[in-house]
């Protein structure tokens, strides 16, 4: 039994399995996930999980190298701060909500969690450990 970070099967999996530029998508619980990527479902109800353990979680195994968040969470300051502070020094990007829909068209999966604020989703673009 594994005893510490990711313990998803298929989440640990995901990460595990990504290479350089590949993309994850840590999403709220109302993002459209498009036809062919995977996705891998946390959301329980409302709010469980948040938005941010999960991104934790996943920041502690994978190594990013850009980020991409829609620019209508800008309005969340708070939410853009607790970003910026866990992926500081990545370089995060905004771009529009409609962007970041069709950038979601070449991930490899789309992690749903239980959050519910909106436009709480973020692009992650696999980096190299060395």
């Amino acid at each position: 039994m594994k005893k510490q970070g990711v313990l998803h099967r298929e989440l640990a999996a995901m990460i595990a399995s990504l290479g350089h530029g590949d993309l994850l998508i840590i999403a709220d619980s109302g993002l459209p996930v498009p036809p062919g990527v995977a996705c891998i479902d946390l959301a329980v109800s409302e709010g469980v999980p948040p938005f941010l353990p999960v991104l934790d979680a996943i920041l502690s195994e994978m190594v990013v190298e850009r980020a991409i968040v829609a620019e209508e969470l800008q309005g969340n300051h708070r939410l853009v701060e607790q970003i910026t502070e866990r992926l500081t020094p990545v370089e995060i990007q905004a771009v529009s909500h409609e962007q970041l829909k069709v950038r979601s068209r070449q991930a490899r999966a789309i992690v749903r969690t239980g959050e519910w604020t909106p436009y709480a989703n973020i692009l992650l673009y696999a980096g190299v450990a060395f």
